[in-house]
C-alpha cells in the first residue's frame, strides 16, 4: 500500500528539520523494515512536508511504533521541528490515510489502474 501524508514544520524550523532528518537512526530504519515499511520519502516545500510511505499495513506499523523506545527517541529528536500533521477529513485517527490516488503516469503508460 502507498500512503500520502502532509505535515508542517514549525515556523523557522525548516533548515533544522532538514539537518535532523538527513539520516534517520539505523535502529529506526531496521524497525521500519521489521514492520513492513519498505520506503518513506519526504519532500519539503517551505514549511510543508509531503510524505509517501510504501508499506504493508500503515496503521498496524504505526500502532506497533507507539511506545517503541527506538521511535520515542526519534520523536524526541525530530518532534521539536514538526508543528503538526494535517488530517485528510476522514477522521482524527486516520490522518492522511489513505488519500485517493488521482493519476499515476507509470500506471497509465503500462495500461494499469492508477493504484497498481
Amino acid at each position: 500500500m502507498r500512503v500520502a501524508l502532509h505535515s508542517l514544520t514549525r515556523d523557522g524550523a525548516e533548515s533544522g528539520y532538514d539537518r535532523a532528518h538527513a539520516v534517520v537512526p539505523a535502529a529506526l530504519a531496521a524497525r521500519f523494515a521489521e514492520l513492513g515499511i519498505h520506503d518513506w520519502t519526504i519532500w519539503r516545500s517551505g514549511r510543508d512536508l509531503f510524505h509517501l510511505v510504501e508499506c504493508d499495513d500503515f496503521l498496524a506499523a504505526m500502532a506497533a511504533l507507539d511506545g517503541d523506545p527506538v521511535n520515542e527517541e526519534w520523536q524526541a529528536t525530530i518532534g521539536p521541528f514538526v508543528d503538526h500533521f494535517e488530517v485528510n477529513g476522514v477522521g482524527e485517527g486516520d490522518a492522511g490515510l489513505p488519500v485517493p490516488l488521482v493519476w499515476r503516469l507509470r500506471s497509465q503508460v503500462d495500461g494499469l489502474a492508477p493504484d497498481a
